[in-house]
């Protein structure tokens, strides 16, 4: 039996909350237009953050702002 297709992923959607990541390369790539560095080259992206993405996901879209900064948030 064939493997099943890979779940295609909206680069441009965060692929924990399905907001809009801001990256970029994707902003780029729909307008054609240069910009300036993506905003996720100055953060912290935990071992912890990145292992919450589906494994389908790694590598196919960006975690947004929301979700890294929600990760970096002190816990009660």
């Amino acid at each position: 039996m064939p493997a099943n297709p890979p779940i295609p992923f909206d680069a441009t959607r965060c692929p924990l909350c399905g907001g809009d990541n801001r990256c970029a390369v994707e902003i780029e790539k729909a307008t054609g237009e240069p910009q300036p560095p993506c905003w996720c080259v100055s953060e912290t992206f935990s071992p912890e953050l990145l292992a919450r993405i589906p494994e389908a996901a790694r590598r196919q879209a960006c975690v947004c702002q929301a979700c890294v900064r929600q990760a970096l948030a002190p816990r009660p």
